[in-house]
């Protein structure tokens, strides 16, 4: 069968990332994971209380050649009726706050501080946005294998 063909190509694991307002956390998640994934990953990111797409995320993904512009901050309501193998909550509000649906998926928390509650002088903000971004980064790289692990083990 050629290689090319649908049927010969292994599917690709559905992943929800969720955090608050799908602002930064997921929206990275979702940029490293079709960057680094695509193969393995059909990314998707939403907030339980969705606000807008951070600026200084979308220039600290650029940075990293990952472009999140396109994106947009959206419910998780909104994708109702796609069927995730994981939903992986990325901060307590929204793992608390996540309502649970038949046919989800199989639910990780894997919590990353916020870093859009970063203070300081711009240099030390954008400092903290890379922080994130880059332990983000790792976190995906280790998907999917990561996402059986035990929390305290990763």
């Amino acid at each position: 069968m050629d290689s090319r063909d649908g049927a010969s190509r292994k599917r690709r694991m559905k992943v929800l990332f969720l955090c608050t307002g799908n602002a930064c956390r997921s929206q990275m998640a979702e940029g490293w994971a079709r960057a680094l994934k695509s193969g393995e990953i059909e990314a998707y990111s939403a907030g339980v209380a969705p606000c807008f797409v951070h600026p200084l995320a979308i220039r600290v993904m650029k940075e990293a050649g990952v472009d999140i512009s396109p994106q947009y901050s959206k419910h998780v309501e909104e994708l109702d009726g796609i069927a995730f193998d994981y939903v992986v909550t990325l901060c307590g509000y929204a793992d608390e706050k996540c309502p649970v649906r038949p046919g989800q998926g199989k639910r990780v928390h894997r919590p990353f501080e916020d870093p859009i509650h970063a203070r300081g002088t711009e240099a030390e903000v954008e400092a903290k946005f890379r922080s994130v971004r880059n332990r983000i980064r790792a976190f995906v790289e280790r998907m999917p294998g990561n996402l059986e692990e035990p929390e305290e083990d990763r």
